[in-house]
């Protein structure tokens, strides 16, 4: 995959190409208990714009502003990730066995997760509730922490405005890896199995984070679509390869 031959230079560039895509899905996915939801680009363009919209009018998002994304592989991940990318603002994702506290996640200006316990410290929380028809997060939150479900939905649907990213800045860490605005979609192009141009590709959710969001990057530069699983659904789909095939079938899998 050459990301090169797309021109493409930021995330603001990419989610313009998608917001123009009406028709085919560009994120499938597929959850625990049977879970699938749809989005075509202009859709997801959509979610990313109102999710920008909260980040900078809420939490001043811009560059030098860390957003710690203790969240699983899930659609609802990529799309703050690609609005916090939106305002130039840092991606960390924390180790897997980190504890909340720990020097991984403490110094993120903003906190984004479905377990906002864990982060009761924080200065600022934003509660992730991650069934497909949650309205609200549906538990107990730490004082002054935001409830996605329904605070995203009340933001306009085109990003009304966003900071540009400094080209230099880290727009992701995870452990040792640091990657900078400018070098993203190099980063994504450098995936072992890169998709080719338009493919249909099955993406595991039970690999790191970073990896997930570096292969759903790649795709989309190439103009592909991306039909992505929950951990347990990647499980389940290991286990038993007739289901595996038949999806594949279903959704046109071609990468």
């Amino acid at each position: 995959m050459n990301v090169a031959r797309g021109m493409l230079t930021s995330v603001d560039e990419l989610t313009k190409r998608l917001s123009g895509d009406q028709g085919r899905p560009r994120l499938t996915w597929y959850g625990d208990d049977g879970e699938r939801i749809e989005l075509s680009g202009a859709v997801l363009d959509n979610w990313v714009s109102k999710t920008t919209n909260l980040l900078v009018e809420e939490f001043d998002a811009a560059p030098g502003v860390t957003v710690l994304l203790d969240l699983p592989v899930h659609w609802r991940t990529a799309v703050w990730a690609l609005a916090a990318w939106r305002c130039g603002a840092t991606v960390r994702v924390p180790a897997p066995d980190a504890a909340a506290g720990s020097p991984t996640d403490a110094p993120a200006d903003v906190v984004v997760t479905a377990t906002p316990e864990r982060h009761a410290g924080a200065r600022d929380v934003v509660a992730v509730a991650l069934p497909a028809l949650a309205r609200t997060f549906g538990g107990s939150l730490p004082a002054g922490a935001v409830d996605a479900a329904s605070a995203v939905m009340t933001y306009a649907d085109v990003v009304l405005a966003a900071p540009a990213p400094d080209p230099a800045a880290p727009a992701l860490e995870a452990g040792d890896e640091c990657v900078a605005h400018r070098d993203l979609f190099a980063w994504a192009a450098g995936t072992a199995a890169s998709a080719a141009p338009g493919a249909r590709v099955l993406v595991r959710g039970d690999v790191p984070l970073p990896d997930a969001l570096r292969r759903l990057l790649a795709v989309w530069a190439a103009g592909g679509s991306v039909v992505l699983t929950s951990a347990a659904t990647a499980a389940a789909l290991e286990a038993d390869a007739a289901r595996r095939e038949r999806l594949v079938a279903q959704e046109g899998v071609t990468g």
